[in-house]
């Protein structure tokens, strides 16, 4: 057996090393493993799908032609010749001309505005709208709930391009203002549907009891906690929601009761082409181009945040 003397001299060795041996600090925290918010796990979910790169490449030449149109082209897209009515493409108008000689493309580019104006402010209306009615039904619920949800019932069963024709054919007036308007008033139930769901969801959250427990008002709690967790599935709706208002408003136009005729939308064009449509089907097809491209650019975008904001489907990938 070893002597007690040989067993401290390797303790004491032992304890030697110890104290040479440089110790390090370790962090109690390490910057790379930080929380990560869920919109930070979307954006990295996002800009790894193709999908959503070209997308964002159509809406942001949609947008940009839209804000500056003259930078596309310096033809006076009010300026016709009769002379050339229907006529195809030439040098400096390669998609031709309109039954009153207009030239398409130039009228496609300056069109774009209005489409694009009505379809952003139908959205920004309904969205606000529906943000506000469906947060307070579903946070207080009770009698402000049954009531808000009869009313999105009545507006339900409404479809939203037959309550339009209804009221755009009785107002005095026609402009993107006021077509966006008309949207919102047949369009907000979906919206505040989505968000008063959301909400009751994130109403029974435990931040939300400890809120309450801390004494915080339901307001603040509303404002501070419920609304901005409740809110993803909204943009996703909202998202879908404006490349649809440009087609309720081309449809409005292609009926005659949507922006009137002096006003340059894909619409219009796409009415005033119909009569002409066996002889020079061109000035009708470019503008319908147009607003096919511009829908589809938001609803490709529309499902890829969906994708993106739902734990379920990132889990799936």
């Amino acid at each position: 057996m070893p002597s007690n003397d040989s067993s401290a001299l390797s303790a004491d060795h032992f304890v030697a090393d110890l104290e040479e041996t440089p110790v390090r600090a370790v962090d109690a925290i390490d910057e790379s493993e930080k929380p990560r918010s869920s919109w930070n796990d979307a954006w990295d979910s996002m800009k790894r799908r193709p999908t959503f790169w070209i997308a964002a490449g159509l809406i942001l030449v949609v947008v940009v032609v839209a804000l500056f149109p003259g930078l596309f082209t310096s033809v006076d897209p009010r300026a016709a010749e009769l002379t050339k009515s229907n006529q195809g493409g030439e040098s400096g108008h390669l998609l031709g001309f309109t039954l009153q000689g207009a030239d398409v493309f130039s009228r496609i580019i300056w069109g774009t505005r209005a489409s694009l104006t009505v379809g952003l402010l139908a959205t920004i209306i309904v969205t606000l709208v529906g943000i506000v009615i469906g947060s307070l039904a579903g946070f207080y619920g009770g009698w402000l709930d049954a009531i808000v949800s009869r009313i999105g019932d009545i507006f339900f069963a409404i479809p939203t391009v037959l309550g339009a024709i209804v009221l755009m054919s009785i107002l005095p007036t026609r402009t993107p203002l006021t077509v966006a308007l008309v949207l919102s008033v047949f369009a907000w139930p979906q919206i505040a549907r989505v968000m008063r769901g959301s909400v009751l969801s994130a109403r029974g959250s435990d931040y939300v009891t400890a809120s309450a427990a801390l004494g915080v008002s339901r307001f603040r709690i509303l404002l501070r906690h419920v609304v901005p967790n409740a809110i993803t599935p909204v943009i996703v709706v909202a998202t879908v929601s404006l490349g649809t208002f440009i087609v309720a408003e081309a449809t409005l136009s292609f009926l005659g009761i949507g922006l009137p005729p002096s006003t340059m939308s894909w619409g219009n064009d796409i009415n005033a082409a119909r009569t002409s449509l066996r002889v020079s089907p061109a000035p009708l097809f470019w503008p319908a181009a147009a607003l096919s491209v511009t829908v589809l650019s938001f609803l490709l975008m529309g499902d890829v945040v969906r994708d993106a904001l739902d734990p379920k489907a990132r889990a799936r990938r």
